[in-house]
């Protein structure tokens, strides 16, 4: 009986208007979709690779000695990943490279600077047409599926049958489910094999293993959506009703309040610009390089008075600046880790609440999660800062330490006969790759609310189904 009742509801979204929408969007969008993206990273590819042999040759010719706290002695630069072309995510908002200065981690130009206006109308990837495009085609081919039946009144005839309204309900859910993700798959399929074919790594197991996980993600928040869809249908008597009902879930759901949820949070959990925090430990260095240099200033007039020969006296001078550059380096590390912590959790602060609030929505968890699953989202993003600080505290150690620029520094620089040879940077650090269960591990709040919803929502349909007046 079952199977008999879903085979006819197969038939009859087979027939209608809105399959042929189906079909023609996942035919033309998601293939073409994949393929763009895939063009698009590997022309960021060849961008990447050609920045770091410009950083590596520019090094070479020219390596720094004694340079300004502001300059730039090396770059972190972030490497695209083939992920990318699923959903392009935090990647192009991240800053192209972390350059490493005396006085921090100076952020280097995003891809969304020199685009403003292209990037002002979203990206189109495969997270975009999943979220936003299938969404909305999952309530319109569920929204009529009670309220159509019992406005036409067929619902009232087919039950009065030795027919059961859970069979009756199921078959709804499952015939239409399968119509709708029928073409949904082949249209992956079609476009996983014209990115294959293109030379996307496909065949390796972490990125296999990904793209099977984005799958399964997708399926199931397609599969929210039916349930929303059956509510909303099994909630109302007039199908026009529904579908205007169906539309504004939909804008409210996909549109508004994910984007509401980190307005608000800006308001009950402000932060600083990420330039203010840079200027602040510059100011933070040039007050104790004055303070320093009076200090060191009177210690060597107090030790050789002042008549200085700085060729001869080199070796005192620099044994009276060493504990003095050694105390006041210590009060900068201090004052500007301590600067940095209260960025970092009033930062921390606001994205937690916008997280926590836009996950009202289903969109969001799906956002968040392809996200991680695809390379692109807060996991990148934390690994990517981290390695940029691990790399200033090496080159804090190895270099910057034995830099001083107080005036006395200055002039045995200019003074020395024999100029000191520049010491060679250390080379950037690879990022850390973050497993694909250590993704789901940190996903799994995303992935339990999706399956959550979906539980729920198709739960509250068969019970208000069950107590209806047909």
């Amino acid at each position: 009986m079952l199977m008999t009742l879903i085979q006819k509801e197969m038939m009859h979204h087979i027939l209608s208007v809105r399959f042929i929408a189906l079909l023609l969007m996942c035919l033309l969008l998601v293939p073409l979709t994949l393929h763009i993206n895939y063009r698009n990273y590997l022309q960021n590819q060849i961008n990447y690779q050609e920045s770091v042999k410009l950083s590596g040759a520019e090094a070479e010719e020219k390596p720094p000695d004694a340079p300004d706290p502001d300059l730039e002695v090396s770059q972190l630069f972030l490497e695209p990943t083939p992920l990318s072309v699923f959903a392009k995510g935090l990647e192009e908002s991240l800053p192209s490279y972390l350059g490493m200065t005396r006085n921090g981690v100076k952020q280097g130009s995003t891809s969304v600077s020199d685009a403003p206006l292209s990037s002002a109308l979203g990206n189109l990837d495969f997270l975009f047409i999943v979220s936003t495009v299938f969404s909305l085609l999952a309530l319109l081919f569920t929204f009529d599926a009670v309220a159509g039946e019992r406005e036409a009144g067929t619902l009232r005839i087919t039950l009065a049958n030795a027919l059961s309204r859970d069979l009756f309900l199921w078959s709804k859910l499952i015939g239409g489910y399968i119509v709708f993700v029928v073409p949904f798959l082949v249209s992956f399929l079609l476009g996983l094999l014209l990115l294959v074919s293109q030379g996307f790594p496909l065949g390796e197991s972490d990125i296999l293993l990904r793209v099977l996980s984005l799958t399964l993600v997708s399926l199931l928040y397609i599969g929210v959506f039916f349930a929303i869809g059956t509510v909303i249908s099994t909630f109302l008597d007039n199908s026009k009703t529904a579908l205007i009902v169906a539309f504004t879930v939909w804008v409210l759901a996909v549109l508004i309040t994910p984007r509401v949820g980190f307005l608000t949070a800006k308001l009950i959990a402000p932060t600083r610009a990420v330039q203010s925090v840079y200027m602040e430990k510059t100011v933070i260095r040039n007050n104790l390089n004055e303070e320093k240099d009076a200090i060191v200033v009177k210690k060597i007039i107090e030790t050789l008075g002042t008549s200085i020969n700085f060729n001869k006296d080199q070796a005192k001078i620099a044994e009276i600046r060493k504990p003095i550059d050694a105390e006041y380096r210590q009060k900068f590390q201090e004052q500007v880790e301590k600067v940095d912590r209260e960025y970092q959790r009033e930062k921390k602060r606001q994205e937690s609440v916008g997280e926590n609030l836009s996950r009202i929505t289903p969109t969001s968890s799906l956002t968040y999660l392809v996200m991680n699953l695809a390379k692109t989202g807060k996991i990148k993003r934390n690994t990517y800062f981290q390695t940029g600080t691990r790399y200033y505290n090496q080159l804090e150690e190895e270099y910057f330490s034995e830099i001083a620029d107080d005036q006395f520094a200055a002039i045995m620089r200019f003074t020395s006969s024999q100029p000191s040879e520049p010491k060679k940077i250390a080379s950037p650090p690879d990022m850390a790759e973050t497993s694909l269960s250590e993704t789901l591990r940190h996903s799994v709040t995303d992935l339990l609310l999706l399956c959550f919803l979906a539980v729920v929502l198709t739960t509250l349909a068969f019970l208000k189904f069950f107590r209806s007046d047909i």
